[in-house]
């Protein structure tokens, strides 16, 4: 194994891996992303089916479909309790070094390298100007319940998703070339891990690094920071701080980690495990990453949706009835195509089933998602709705608004091009205006990694 390789000065190093023990049944071990699903507690419960009593990360992380509930205190400390378990009986197993992740589904294999970022070098703030960012704004609000469950955590599960901007393909895809050979050849090693997902999830399999491919990935992400580099990419002055690491996915739980190094730095010293957070690397030009909206899901609406929205944007709004779900779609997309922003274009889903399509004229906002945040984030305070979830898929959506007191907004998507561009001319764009893909596409826990 190699020793990982400690780079302070770009932010990251080469991880100190946990992985399941041989024999533990990876199809169980493997559940998705605590922060999916939060509005269909019918997945968690098929979840838990499955699961049973096997080891499973489904007993080290919080689901938030939970996170109101009563019991969340005792179920924060079952959790932690697992944790020491697991790791007392032996089911994980150390690994030292970079993993490559191969993700297959929907018919596409996306590739990923599991590394840890210094969280002295993340600033989620809205005026960040670190070498690792935010891509969308943080809810710090939302960062106490995570708060509790990492405080005392032995172990970190990663479901956090970084981008990098490397249109030579220089870091991931050489070592995915290198992996891909081995397995073609007649020395053929095999993966770390590797299993079918549960419901939907596709395919997953971590390849290990071997020493020479590893530091050559270091090196070149530590080319793709040269503030030269950078200045050149996004079009900034010579001397702007460069951006290397990007959060796509799980920045409130990157900002949980850095808020508890934040605590506990002073008391445990640099070197500190806690100082590190394990998140996967991917390429924003990798073709098999694709970027799908999040869409508002209004819950307990009390008030008339369509009076609330004509009194917020008054003559600038224009409410266009739909025939359906696809001409709503259709409509939208068109809009938000368009090289001139003068007009956005929202999706309305009402009980019913109501489709409508909401133009607006003159937004206050450069996103369609910025525009509408504002109305939601007013139309929730004054007790039009109970509040607001953030829900993955166009399906997904139109199901869940259509029920006795819902209503959705269907946004169109940010072009995957424009993201990390926007991100260092703009800084965060709104809250949960992006995702890497759509709920059964998101990262599924397999590694762990020691925290205490």
């Amino acid at each position: 194994m190699t020793t990982p390789h400690h780079s302070i000065h770009t932010g990251f190093r080469l991880p100190r891996l946990l992985l399941p023990r041989p024999g533990v049944d990876l199809a169980k071990w493997a559940v998705i992303a605590c922060d999916q699903y939060t509005s269909e507690p019918e997945y968690w419960r098929r979840v838990e089916a499955l699961v049973g009593d096997a080891p499973s990360t489904l007993n080290l992380v919080f689901p938030e479909v939970h996170l109101g509930a009563a019991d969340a205190p005792a179920r924060i400390a079952r959790i932690q309790q697992a944790m020491r378990t697991t790791l007392d009986a032996g089911l994980l197993v150390p690994h030292d070094g970079a993993v490559l992740v191969e993700r297959r589904v929907d018919g596409r294999t996306r590739r990923g390298l599991m590394l840890e970022l210094d969280l002295e070098h993340y600033d989620y703030t809205p005026t960040s100007q670190s070498l690792i960012r935010p891509t969308e704004g943080t809810i710090v609000s939302r960062l106490a319940p995570r708060i509790e469950v990492r405080r005392d955590a032995a172990l970190e599960l990663p479901h956090v998703l970084v981008l990098i901007d490397d249109p030579e393909r220089t870091v991931i895809e050489p070592v995915a070339a290198a992996v891909a050979a081995v397995k073609a050849g007649s020395g053929q090693r095999p993966p770390l891990y590797a299993t079918e997902l549960m419901l939907g999830g596709g395919h997953v399999a971590g390849h290990a690094v071997d020493a020479a491919l590893a530091d050559a990935a270091c090196k070149a992400l530590a080319a793709l920071a040269a503030p030269e580099v950078v200045a050149r990419r996004y079009g900034v002055p010579a001397g702007t701080p460069p951006m290397l690491f990007a959060v796509g996915d799980g920045n409130h739980s990157l900002a949980t980690a850095k808020s508890i190094w934040e605590q506990v730095k002073a008391r445990v010293g640099p070197d500190h495990p806690s100082r590190f957070a394990l998140v996967e690397v991917e390429n924003i030009h990798d073709p098999a990453l694709h970027f799908a909206p999040i869409h508002r899901l209004l819950i307990g609406v009390r008030a008339d949706l369509r009076a609330a929205l004509a009194e917020h944007f008054g003559v600038r709004l224009q409410v266009i009835d739909a025939p359906g779900a696809d001409a709503m779609r259709a409509e939208v997309q068109a809009v938000e195509a368009r090289a001139e922003r003068a007009v956005q274009a929202v999706g309305v889903v009402e009980p019913g089933p109501r489709f409508a399509v909401a133009r607006i004229a003159d937004p206050e906002a450069s996103l369609s998602v910025g525009t509408l945040q504002n109305f939601v984030d007013a139309f929730v305070a004054r007790g039009g709705a109970a509040d607001v979830d953030y829900v993955h898929g166009d399906e997904t959506l139109e199901r869940l608004a259509q029920q006795p007191g819902h209503a959705g907004f269907h946004l169109g998507t940010v072009p995957k091009g424009e993201l990390l561009k926007r991100v260092m001319h703009e800084g965060p764009l709104p809250r949960k205006t992006f995702s890497m893909g759509e709920a059964h596409e998101k990262r599924y826990y397999v590694e762990a990694r020691r925290i205490r």
